[in-house]
C-alpha cells in the first residue's frame, strides 16, 4: 500500500479517535460543571448529555463548512442519519429484537420524516419546484434559525414526556464529587480534542477524495458518516449484548433529530452552507430510511424491530451503497 495513503488513513483514524474521546470528555466536563452549578439533572440530561453523541457530527459539519467543504458537511448529516438506521439498528436488531416505546412510534418517528423533508426543502429551496434536476441551493442563516426553532420545540416535547414519565433523560455524570479543576480540564481538553480531531478528519477525508478521484459527497455520506456515528454504534451494540437494547431505537431516532436540527441548524446559523442539487437523491433515501424503520415496527405484531427487519435494513444500505459507487 502506498505510504502516502497509509499516512492519510492513519490521520483519518486518529481524527476519529480524537473526536470520540474528546466528545466524551467535553460532555463529562460540561455536565459535571452544570451539575455543580445547580442546574437540574433533567435539563442536563436532555441537553448536554443527549447532545454528546452528536458532538462529532457538529464538529465535522462546522469545520467542513469553514474549510469550504460543504459537501462533507451536508453529506455527514444525511449520511449519518441513513447509516444510524440502516447499519446501526440493522446490526443491533440482528443481535436482539428491539422494542419501541409508543411515544417513539406515534411522535418521534413521524417527526424524523417531517424534519427530513424540511431539511431538504430548506437546502434545495425553490429549485425543487422545477423538478428532480433541482439546481444547487443553500442552507442560509434563516434556514439555520428555523431548524433550531424546531429543535427547541423538540426539547420542549422531551421535557414534557420526561415529566409525564413516558420517557427518560440521559444519565448525568456525577459532578458533585469531582473537583472544579478536573471538570474544567475535561471541558477544555475535550473541546480541544474535538476541534483537533475534526480538522484531522476533514483534511484527511479531503485528501482521500482527491487521491482516488472520489467526490466529497461520497466521502461525507460514507466514511465520515461512519466515523462520526461510532459513539451510537458502540452504545447500541453494547446495550444489545447486555440484553438491554430497548432504548436503542429511541436513542437513534433522537440522534437523527439532533443531527438534522441541531447540527444542521448550528452549521447554517454560523455560516451559509451550500446544498448541492445532487443531494436530492440522498435526501429521498434518508426520508425512505426513516419511513422504512417506522413501517418495520408498525407491521410487526410485537411492535419491535426484529431480526428480519434488521436484515432488511442492512440489505437496504447495501443497495444504497451500490448506488453511490456507480
Amino acid at each position: 500500500m502506498d505510504a502516502q495513503l497509509l499516512d492519510i488513513l492513519g490521520l483519518l483514524v486518529f481524527g476519529f479517535i480524537l473526536l470520540v474521546k474528546g466528545a466524551d470528555w467535553f460532555v463529562e466536563g460540561a455536565a459535571g460543571i452544570a451539575d455543580k452549578a445547580g442546574v437540574p439533572q433533567l435539563i442536563i440530561g436532555l441537553t448536554i448529555v443527549a447532545m454528546g453523541t452528536s458532538a462529532p457530527e457538529t464538529a465535522i459539519s462546522l469545520t467542513a463548512s469553514f474549510h469550504g467543504s460543504a459537501d462533507l458537511a451536508v453529506g455527514n448529516i444525511i449520511g449519518s442519519n441513513i447509516l444510524n438506521v440502516l447499519i446501526i439498528l440493522g446490526i443491533t436488531a440482528l443481535i436482539t429484537p428491539l422494542a419501541v416505546q409508543k411515544s417513539t412510534v406515534r411522535y418521534e418517528m413521524p417527526f424524523v420524516i417531517f424534519i427530513t423533508v424540511v431539511f431538504a426543502v430548506l437546502g434545495l429551496g425553490a429549485g425543487l419546484l422545477k423538478g428532480l434536476s433541482a439546481p444547487d441551493g443553500t442552507l442560509s442563516r434563516l434556514d439555520g434559525i428555523i431548524l433550531l426553532i424546531f429543535f427547541a420545540a423538540y426539547l420542549a416535547y422531551l421535557f414534557v414526556m420526561v415529566k409525564k414519565g413516558e420517557a427518560e433523560a440521559e444519565e448525568v455524570p456525577d459532578g458533585k464529587n469531582a473537583s472544579w479543576a478536573k471538570l474544567i480540564f475535561l471541558l477544555v481538553v475535550g473541546l480541544a480534542l474535538v476541534v483537533l480531531g475534526s480538522n484531522y478528519t476533514i483534511n484527511s477525508a479531503t485528501a482521500l477524495a482527491k487521491m482516488f478521484g472520489m467526490s466529497e459527497r461520497f466521502i461525507g455520506l460514507t466514511i465520515v458518516a461512519l466515523g462520526t456515528s461510532l459513539p451510537e454504534l458502540a452504545t447500541c451494540i453494547a446495550a444489545a449484548l447486555k440484553k438491554n437494547a430497548d432504548i436503542a431505537i429511541g436513542n437513534i431516532v433522537g440522534s437523527n433529530i439532533f443531527n438534522m436540527l441541531f447540527v444542521g441548524g448550528v452549521a447554517a446559523t454560523v455560516k451559509d452552507v451550500p446544498y448541492q442539487g445532487r443531494f436530492f437523491a440522498d435526501s429521498v433515501v434518508c426520508l425512505l430510511t426513516a419511513a422504512l424503520l417506522l413501517l418495520c415496527v408498525v407491521l410487526n405484531k410485537k411492535k419491535e424491530l426484529n431480526r428480519i427487519g434488521g436484515i432488511v435494513m442492512i440489505l437496504a444500505y447495501a443497495g444504497y451503497f451500490a448506488y453511490l459507487i456507480q
